[in-house]
């Protein structure tokens, strides 16, 4: 959906006050997607006028973030672009240049209350409050002049025009939406530091920038009325508005950290891939057919539009996500693989290990949901001769009574130890399951003691194709501390 006849110019602008939330990563997703869509341009603003929670460490959080997702901006930090800067702290003229605008054309006027007298009004008034009663409006030009010559503290307020018509826009998720005029009050522009507020910062670097759609959370509907008018007011061109649905837990409720994790960089440590991220969360809101699951960048790219994103909330279904990362984890290859997980194989010696890393992928490709758990499932490739035996494992296999463990295992040694036997998957596995008849023993009674002896758990990936990755010294040693416990 294009609703405005100029070239797409979306943006997202995130607060430099945290990590980027995946709230805030699907809503920068979104206006990527679009962007790429409708051959148009993405820019990343960052809202840097909280002084005491906007740090330059956050600024690079998010970017990192950012690049992490794949999501590249056209203009922004680091980019550049004709309509920079894209910090808010360093467009500071462009907001007093326009609130200059406002005051000659009779369209901003100072407000000397003090927050005592609005605090006091609020609390007079109780639930009937219908916002700031216009006292200062009244107030003669050159009285108001005196006053501010005089030092006097005060602060600029657009002044809405009273016979105003309710605000109507139509939203590109939420349909026609309306808001009536008359209790729209006469918002602060400024504060008395000459600072400008969220709802006049924002129109102003929008409307500079050239934004022609703002697709951003439903938490700023409220907001739009009063941007609208700032629109107005200024003679800009107003956008198109498009609001997304909420991300709610598997409960139903607003997504927090009693859900588990909730920002990008988590999500990142935890061992979940990029594209997967970006195709979940895309599908928190938007569908490509109603069917489709996994949906590439390119796909997406090509395909993304406002008119199939639904305005029902959207649940984050941990579940899905890790199935959905597995399916991506198996497709992604052997080379990829070995990169992307690389930091969590040297925790457990691969750095260290002569094994050729790309082969133990299809040992596990099927058997990861995140990229965490590797480290877990192929440790036991990288013990040289020491294995790591569990309890249980030991208990219920090596020293169990009547499994006749040391049989097997004396047996399999015999063979493995043939260095006459090439050390390939197929031949070693075909040779021991031949001693299942001559032991009168079946093969998966067999094959369980030289899983514990080998990988030191009974439950683990393939066995004879780990088996082929390591050193024949190493696994004859490992059967033979296995069998010091089956003989104990």
């Amino acid at each position: 959906m294009n609703t405005d006849s100029r070239a797409v110019r979306v943006r997202f602008a995130p607060s430099p006050t945290g990590m980027l939330h995946v709230g805030g990563a699907r809503t920068a997703i979104y206006n990527w997607a679009f962007a790429r869509a409708q051959g148009g341009t993405f820019i990343l603003r960052i809202e840097d006028t909280d002084p005491e929670r906007s740090t330059e460490e956050n600024t690079q959080i998010i970017l990192r973030a950012m690049r992490w997702l794949g999501l590249d901006w056209d203009e922004g930090p680091e980019t550049g672009g004709e309509y920079g800067p894209y910090f808010q702290t360093q467009r500071m003229d462009t907001y007093q240049e326009a609130l200059e605008k406002l005051i000659a054309e009779g369209k901003a006027y100072p407000c000397f209350c003090t927050k005592e007298e609005l605090d006091a009004k609020r609390q007079a008034a109780g639930e009937s409050y219908a916002g700031y009663d216009r006292s200062c409006r009244a107030i003669d030009p050159e009285e108001a002049q005196r006053r501010i010559d005089a030092g006097e503290a005060h602060t600029w307020r657009l002044k809405v025009p009273e016979d105003h018509p309710d605000i109507e826009f139509d939203d590109a998720v939420y349909g026609h939406v309306s808001f009536p005029a008359a209790v729209m009050d006469d918002m602060v522009l400024a504060r008395s530091d000459g600072s400008p507020t969220y709802n006049f910062a924002v129109v102003c670097d929008d409307a500079n920038m050239g934004i022609t759609h703002v697709i951003r959370g439903d938490d700023h509907l409220s907001n739009t009325p009063r941007q609208i008018l700032v629109y107005e007011a200024l003679g800009y061109p107003v956008p198109t508005f498009a609001h997304l649905s909420m991300i709610l837990g598997a409960d139903g409720k607003k997504l927090s950290k009693r859900h588990g994790a909730t920002s990008v960089e988590e999500y990142e440590r935890q061992g979940y891939l990029s594209d997967c991220m970006v195709n979940f969360l895309a599908l928190l809101g938007w569908s490509l057919d109603g069917e489709t699951t996994i949906i590439d960048r390119e796909t997406l790219c090509r395909e993304f539009s406002l008119d199939r994103v639904t305005k029902k909330d959207a649940v984050f279904d941990t579940q899905k996500l890790d199935w959905m990362n597995g399916q991506y984890i198996q497709a992604m290859g052997s080379t990829s693989f070995v990169e992307a997980a690389r930091p969590w194989l040297d925790e457990v010696g691969a750095g260290d290990s002569d094994i050729d890393l790309e082969r133990a992928y299809p040992l596990v490709a099927e058997r990861l949901e995140r990229l965490d758990q590797v480290g877990e499932k192929l440790a036991y490739l990288f013990w040289g001769p020491n294995v790591q035996f569990d309890e249980k494992s030991v208990a219920k296999v090596l020293q169990k009574e009547g499994a006749r463990a040391d049989e097997a295992l004396k047996s399999l040694r015999e063979v493995l130890a043939d260095e006459g036997m090439p050390w390939e998957c197929d031949p070693l596995q075909e040779a021991c399951r031949a001693l299942a008849e001559p032991l009168d023993m079946k093969v998966k009674n067999l094959f369980q003691p030289l899983r514990v002896a080998v990988c030191g758990n009974m439950v683990s990936p393939p066995l004879f194709e780990s088996i082929e990755l390591m050193e024949r010294s190493d696994v004859l040693a490992r059967i033979d501390a296995a069998l010091a416990i089956a003989c104990g």
